[in-house]
């Protein structure tokens, strides 16, 4: 692969997840923070446990929603190249929840 190669899925990352995206349905962690309502509260509804035990976090949504694009990728009988800019677009969510900036510009680890 050559560097201007990943430049361009990371520009269309950019492109998707800093203004595409952002424009249609707000800021990811808002929307991810909503999903892991609705999944936590289905899981402890439709689960064999009534107490799943656990919270769902906007990175857990993120994360699951990797894990999603890699099953569309393992599965998919067509070309999935946006399945790809997708994971990697959930991944750089994933980061910046758990990596949160700080005020001074440095990057800090939020909870651990």
């Amino acid at each position: 692969m050559s560097k201007e190669n990943r430049e361009t899925i990371l520009s269309e990352v950019k492109k998707i997840i800093c203004n595409d995206r952002n424009e249609q349905y707000g800021e990811p962690e808002d929307s991810f923070k909503k999903i892991a309502e609705y999944w936590h509260t289905y899981l402890e509804h439709n689960c064999l446990v009534s107490d799943i035990g656990f919270h769902i976090t906007e990175r857990d949504v993120a994360i699951m929603m990797v894990l999603f694009k890699l099953g569309r990728m393992e599965t998919s009988y067509f070309e999935n190249y946006d399945s790809f800019i997708d994971a990697i677009g959930y991944m750089t969510c994933a980061t910046d929840i758990e990596y949160p900036k700080s005020r001074d510009g440095d990057k800090t680890n939020a909870d651990n």
